[in-house]
């Protein structure tokens, strides 16, 4: 049921523990692509702008969320990685109450302001009646991401990645199935998209829930038990905070870029948004991977076993470096063809922009495989502050190129701010883990 990280060869643990937080993600990315494809291929550009469009209000509403679990899984991984198990029950419920009161304001507030977060996006008007009623179900249905994420992100820092994904299995499929039935047959539009993506997340988040009930024995709970306290709060948000500010910074900024580019049209506005869904499940195992970086650190760090961090950062940059080459080289000689898979052949200023899109960002996936593997090891080592300035670096980097070259030479510079963004970032966190490594290193030997 749970598993230390604490033991074991570095390379063999973080891998065995990493694949299924990949694999995992590779349903969750298609669970996300399901939407996009039979939409785009059974309604129509239209409609896949508006899926696209709320795809990203959505993963910058979510982040928050995202961020508040990965952080408390954080703390849950130290305190289990040091054997604390009194103080890991207390955060687990403080936790829990917690990022449970901030989900219900996010989604009282996304449902209230759904009219002014539209027209901040310049969605175009043949887009609002669709990319709206998408919005209105999926804010109704965020209440799942929250239990969702939150006990996966517990099952994780107590080794336990398998079970996730079983559940995102099962979800993924059963979200196909819901799309195909609630549009072809039902007939429901992006409406149906929108119910078949809730009803798949709300099944799998409450299969989750009753795992952990039932399943994590040492974790059983009396009523007592069940409190809010201060303390452990305040060690719990130092991470949960900073980690969802890092997170929704960075989603901000691809909020701010999907803006810039709907400003060129919905046929641009289309083809990024089926871009962007085959960038994030290009790059997804090195995203997953940095993530169960963080985990390893986070209980090697609470277990005191800081020369496994140093051994498993070492043969991470390799890992990441290979992968990120060996994906662009993919999603360089079949761009066109990832995006046939999203519109008809007819639609060629679609297929052409988004090639366009992937070519040159996706060249340099090893550049953000790198920033992820830094958010891991700043996040496992607590030091979430450091994640945030080279999410400022990456995405301020981005946004201001974009916005400032874009109206005089076109989208293409878009695409090279993102790279550019990384870059920056990258060569900050080198520099400074460099520091870290020595004082470390200064540390033990004293």
């Amino acid at each position: 049921m749970v598993r230390k990280l604490t033991e074991g060869p570095p390379f063999k643990v973080i891998v065995s523990f990493a694949i299924p937080m990949i694999l995992g993600n590779v349903f969750q990315q298609f669970y996300n692509i399901a939407d996009s494809i039979i939409v785009g291929k059974l309604i129509g550009p239209s409609a896949l702008a508006a899926v696209g469009n709320s795809f990203a209000i959505m993963v910058l509403l979510t982040s928050v969320l995202f961020g508040l679990c990965m952080g408390a899984g954080t703390v849950f991984s130290r305190y289990f990685g040091a054997k604390q198990y009194d103080e890991l029950k207390i955060s687990i419920s403080t936790s829990f109450i917690f990022i449970g009161a901030v989900t219900v304001a996010i989604m009282a507030l996304s449902l209230f302001f759904i009219n002014p977060i539209i027209t901040f996006m310049n969605v175009p008007e043949e887009v609002i009646a669709e990319n709206k009623i998408y919005l209105q179900i999926v804010f109704v249905g965020m209440v799942f991401v929250f239990l969702w994420n939150w006990t996966a992100g517990l099952l994780r820092a107590l080794g336990n990645s398998k079970v996730p994904l079983y559940f995102l299995i099962f979800a993924t499929l059963l979200n196909v199935a819901l799309d195909l039935l609630f549009i072809i047959v039902f007939k429901w539009g992006v409406a149906g998209a929108a119910i078949a993506t809730v009803v798949a997340q709300g099944l799998a988040a409450v299969c989750c829930v009753l795992y952990c009930i039932k399943k994590i024995e040492f974790l059983e709970f009396k009523i007592k038990e069940i409190r809010f306290d201060k303390k452990i709060f305040k060690l719990t948000m130092n991470y949960s905070i900073l980690t969802s500010v890092q997170q929704s910074i960075m989603n901000f900024g691809i909020l701010m870029i999907q803006s810039l580019v709907n400003s060129f049209g919905m046929q641009v506005m289309a083809a990024f948004a089926a871009a962007v869904k085959i960038d994030a499940f290009a790059y997804m195992p090195m995203q997953d991977y940095g993530n169960a970086f963080s985990i390893y650190v986070a209980q090697n760090h609470g277990a005191k076993e800081e020369k496994r961090i140093a051994d498993g950062m070492k043969i991470s940059f390799i890992i990441v470096a290979l992968t990120g080459l060996a994906i662009s080289a993919i999603i360089w000689i079949f761009a066109e063809r990832f995006m046939m898979l999203f519109v008809s052949a007819v639609e060629t200023e679609v297929i052409v922009v988004g090639a366009q899109y992937l070519r040159i960002e996706g060249a340099f996936y090893f550049l953000i495989g790198f920033l992820f593997l830094f958010y891991g090891i700043y996040r496992g080592l607590g030091k979430v502050r450091m994640s945030i300035i080279l999410t400022i670096i990456s995405l301020g980097t981005r946004v201001l190129l974009a916005y400032a070259l874009a109206p005089r030479f076109g989208l293409n510079i878009i695409w090279w701010s993102i790279v550019i963004g990384w870059a920056l970032a990258d060569i900050t966190g080198a520099v400074y883990y460099r520091k870290v490594e020595k004082k470390t290193t200064y540390n033990n030997s004293a």
